[in-house]
């Protein structure tokens, strides 16, 4: 009998050669009817693997993110065999599950597929998968794998097992198609009722631009119909919400060839946008005792690589800028924290001075290939809401807590109701990858995990997601569209502290390294805009929008009044603009609308005898009349309640 561990802690004796599949069957018909997928002891098996040991099995549903993984990594299998049937003479390379469905990568050969045939290779996989043809894993021995590959004259295949190790090769079956595979998979092709292939690209071989380029064909699958049209509807949705598109219409910001792909321009309202975010967060920050630091946007080449990030991002970076001496070369600012160590390293300190909190929206550089730009969440220069905090180990706990509130404070601000926390931690079987005592990583790893659950935060622990350097805690958040973004992070760091012999004086009177925390609410300004711009589609909170209110005159002769009602406005800090073109009040309201002013205020023979304003809504219409002092008001109570004040 073999002991078998759940993931509620219960232990079920099984005999031995039982399968994860009949493990489920054992906790009831219906939960093993969803089982898509399992892991045993962190390795990922087939539901049909034998279990021969003591162990810990997890089973998965298409609800869990493995379940969807592999039911993913499935449906390229299918895709592969459907490709084989339809163009016999391609040569597959790989396909692997991705975010939002999979993919797979295939030399064409002496064939062609355009747009038109996906319908065709769509229907290929659909009778494919009607087969129920059952997904099996087989062991092959080097020689006999790169032979398989060889005569197929598959120089991809023959590659990759080239750098696999013996005992390692194992091949995935279904049907009468093979391919060479780790593992993965569903228990059988009739679990996918749905499919639709997204698009046709260009990538080349390993991403290796010297290579050939391949054809990729996207697809995303589902166990039902249903599934897949939501999916698609919620596609279109995001294509209105395109950050790009919204951030063309809205006048936020823009790209130019000239100043260099990846490097965007903010527009007035863009900058104006970008300053209100800075100085709300500027506010909460003073508050919880940061201090702002200004660095250049270049550091001496020796910076960078005391650091270790010349090593990290130097060869696939900005190349060093050289001055007229001879051997002197500068980089452009890759990461803020060198400099911020620097900055506490300009003069001793005491425990008694601790914790320092350095702030600074700092702009860094990273070069990213030009295919992986996209508008402002992949950019190659990009500034950081970056704080770095200089503490002992026994404040680190607290330091960690505080932290936490300013991000929520962030996010409820801003309307991310919605989000998980990852806590990654070391990796218990792989001590030597991280730095640091044993003494100094239990302490951070506490009181990351006591500050998350006494936070009341819902979250998941990852082992071995740590950083070398120290733990760290990611929010995970889901935006309207139910996305995962990942938004704000807090690491802990023993590396730099070292690197830069960071020390303070202890009230024994010895010197000390201080823990280092890294914290970024926002992450990138670029970024954090684009994501909220998706998530409220373009429908800002009242206090962050551009122009929070319209008014709009009947006609000219009533532009007085207008700046009259403008006048009161701004005397209550509301940001408003006056439309008095000589264009019929309907189009003025349809471009107010577009344009996605919160408030428009009517102005007219009426409201100017009853010293009023006509109030109307976006996308709910006419509030009624009122005067501009009370209107005022309203707003400002919609502002307060949205925006609250930061309490330590």
């Amino acid at each position: 009998m073999i002991a078998i561990t759940l993931p509620d802690g219960s232990v079920k004796q099984f005999k031995s050669e039982t399968t994860p599949m009949g493990v489920a069957h054992s906790i009831s018909e219906g939960f093993a009817r969803n089982v898509i997928s399992a892991s045993f002891n962190g390795k990922t098996i087939e539901t049909s693997t034998p279990l021969t040991k003591d162990g810990e099995l997890v089973l998965y549903t298409w609800r869990d993110k493995k379940g969807k993984e592999a039911f993913w990594h499935s449906s390229a299998h299918i895709l592969a065999q459907a490709l084989e049937d339809l163009y016999p003479n391609i040569k597959l390379t790989i396909g692997p599950a991705i975010e939002n469905g999979f993919y797979y990568d295939i030399d064409l050969v002496d064939n062609t597929i355009s747009e038109k045939d996906l319908t065709t290779i769509e229907n290929k996989m659909l009778e494919i998968a009607r087969g129920k043809h059952t997904f099996s894993i087989r062991e092959s021995s080097k020689a006999d794998a790169l032979g398989y590959y060889k005569e197929q004259g598959n120089q991809y295949k023959v590659e990759l097992i080239k750098n696999l190790e013996e005992g390692t090769i194992t091949f995935c079956d279904h049907d009468n198609f093979t391919d060479l595979c780790r593992g993965g998979h569903i228990p059988h092709t009739g679990m996918v009722k749905a499919i639709k292939l997204m698009s046709i690209a260009g990538a080349y071989w390993r991403g290796d631009e010297n290579n050939k380029q391949l054809t990729r064909i996207y697809g995303v699958s589902f166990p039902k119909q249903k599934e897949l049209k939501e999916y698609l509807a919620l596609l279109e949705e995001a294509k209105k919400r395109d950050h790009r598109k919204l951030g063309k219409e809205l006048e936020l910001f823009t790209f130019s060839k000239k100043v260099g792909q990846g490097l965007p321009l903010w527009l007035p309202k863009g900058a104006a946008l970008r300053e209100r975010l800075e100085n709300f967060l500027k506010k909460a920050q003073t508050k919880a005792g940061y201090e702002m630091v200004v660095s250049p946007h270049i550091g001496h080449k020796e910076l960078y690589m005391t650091s270790g990030h010349y090593e990290k991002y130097g060869a696939d970076s900005f190349q060093p800028i050289k001055t007229p001496n001879e051997g002197e070369e500068f980089l452009l600012k890759p990461m803020n924290c060198p400099h911020h160590c620097e900055i506490y390293n300009s003069k001793p300190w005491s425990y008694k001075d601790l914790p320092k909190r350095f702030a600074e929206f700092g702009t860094v550089y990273r070069y990213e290939q030009s295919g992986e730009l996209h508008g402002l969440t992949r950019v190659r220069g990009f500034t950081q809401d970056d704080a770095h905090i200089f503490c002992t180990p026994d404040q680190l706990d607290q330091e960690f807590k505080n932290v936490i509130d300013l991000v929520l404070y962030v996010f409820g601000s801003l309307g991310f109701e919605n989000f998980t926390a990852q806590v990654s931690l070391r990796d218990p079987d792989n001590p030597e990858k991280y730095i640091g005592s044993n003494e100094n990583w239990d302490k951070a790893e506490k009181a990351i995990l006591n500050a998350t659950i006494e936070k009341g935060l819902d979250y998941v622990i990852e082992k071995g997601e740590a950083a070398f350097y120290g733990p760290k805690l990611d929010f995970m958040v889901k935006d309207a569209l139910g996305r995962s973004w990942q938004l704000g992070t807090i690491q802990v760091d023993y590396n730099l502290p070292e690197r830069f012999e960071l020390e303070y004086k202890g009230s024994d009177n010895e010197h000390h390294r201080p823990v280092m925390i890294h914290r970024a609410p926002f992450g990138s300004m670029e970024r954090f805009i684009a994501i909220l711009l998706e998530h409220t589609g373009g429908n800002f909170p009242l206090w962050l929008m551009p122009e929070q209110v319209s008014i709009l005159t009947l006609s000219e002769k009533y532009e007085k009044y207008a700046e009259k009602v403008l006048n009161v406005l701004e005397n209550n800090e509301i940001r408003a603009l006056v439309d008095n073109r000589s264009e019929t009040i309907g189009k003025k309201i349809r471009e107010a609308e577009m344009n996605k002013i919160p408030y428009m205020l009517i102005l007219g023979d009426q409201e100017e005898v009853e010293n009023s304003v006509s109030v109307r809504k976006h996308s709910q219409g006419d509030l009624g009349s009122m005067t501009a002092e009370a209107f005022s008001l309203l707003l400002n109570d919609e502002i307060n309640i949205n925006k609250k004040e930061f309490i330590v």
